[in-house]
């Protein structure tokens, strides 16, 4: 090993004879650095943290002891991945927890075997260098699998977008509506987060996952789905079914009911339609049996049917809209979500639009 590949090792000792010992000892194996008080042994360790095999720490010296410089080098480095050695003439045990305790590799007591010293600095030095590998090789593999797992997810999306706006092409309606859907359900369950305990991954989730409530119109034929005008109370009863057909969809998915999002997709399909006061359908839930992911993704589909295009009807405005919706004349929601509806619905019309 060169003198310019050598790894170095940090010495810090108030009294110059322990130093040159120490220094005998490593100096063909090591670039040995000196140090004779904690100050000087910090900006040491500052200025040479990437090339720091170890350091040989005294406990008794002035103005900062070895327990101080110790913690002071934990500041600058928690995850204790420079191991320090305390080299130490104290026999008090409380002493010596108290090292271990800061997190020292190891203790030596003097006076020392010099083949002893030598041989526990390799051996932690060793281990220190293994630990390293380790972690390295660990964040190496969490970073690929994250690779992985931020393609699995895009993969997902791209097949849900896909299937979501092959639904909407199909009704006549712009694409755009599934885009609308999703950004307005994640603003409500953004509002919602504290009063359901709601983590970003749930809303992330819950929001890609609610432009498949109308799958389920894939079943639906052409008659009833494109009917320009209002449907037959039979007609009314096949279009409600849509919610159930897209379950059925998402089950003969089977590789996706492994994946989290198979759940909010398949309750977002069911129960989009249900209502807060237990008047909607397929399976009547009343309240908070209706999961908090299907509540907004219900609003969200509301407004926006209400607000755009559809075979059977004209545009409502925003400002219509939203008075049909506070009125209950699109049934009841959450009255927490309606107090979210009144706070936003000045900037909706140009959150929609971005």
């Amino acid at each position: 090993m060169t003198g310019c590949d050598k790894k170095k090792l940090l010495i810090v000792d108030d009294v110059e004879l322990n130093r040159a010992i120490l220094r005998n000892l490593f100096h063909e194996r090591f670039d040995v650095l000196q140090a004779s008080g904690g100050k000087e042994a910090l900006e040491l360790v500052k200025m040479h943290w990437d090339d720091l095999a170890i350091v040989l720490l005294d406990l008794v010296m002035p103005e900062m002891d070895g327990f101080e410089v110790l913690e002071a080098i934990n500041a600058m480095d928690p995850g204790h991945n420079i191991p320090v050695i305390m080299i130490t003439g104290e026999h008090d045990e409380d002493k010596l927890l108290t090292g271990y305790a800061l997190g020292v590799a190891d203790l030596i007591n003097k006076p020392f075997s010099p083949e002893i010293v030598m041989r526990r600095v390799d051996n932690t030095v060793a281990l220190y260098s293994h630990k390293q590998e380790l972690q390295r090789k660990l964040e190496e593999q969490k970073q690929m699998l994250e690779r992985q797992a931020a393609r699995l997810r895009q993969s997902n999306q791209f097949v849900i977008d896909a299937l979501s706006t092959t639904v909407e092409f199909r009704s006549l309606e712009s694409g755009a509506h599934i885009k609308r859907v999703r950004r307005l359900t994640r603003l409500f369950l953004e509002r919602m987060r504290g009063d359901y305990n709601l983590t970003g991954e749930e809303i992330d989730v819950a929001s890609n996952a609610s432009v498949m409530h109308d799958i389920g119109k894939i079943a639906i034929s052409d008659t009833i789905l494109l009917k320009p005008g209002p449907l037959t109370k039979e007609e009314f009863e096949a279009m409600k079914a849509h919610t159930l057909r897209g379950c059925e969809i998402l089950e003969s998915l089977h590789y996706t009911q492994e994946e989290n999002i198979y759940r909010y997709c398949y309750d977002i399909c069911r129960h989009h339609h249900e209502r807060w006061d237990g008047s909607g359908y397929p399976d009547g839930l009343k309240g908070d049996e209706i999961s908090i992911w299907a509540q907004a993704t219900s609003l969200a589909d509301v407004y926006d049917a209400l607000t755009s295009v559809r075979v059977y009807k004209g545009a409502y405005s925003h400002q219509e809209a939203v008075e049909m919706i506070l009125g209950g004349q699109c049934g009841t929601f959450n009255p927490k979500l309606i107090q979210c509806l009144e706070q936003v619905k000045d900037a909706l019309p140009e959150m929609l639009e971005k």
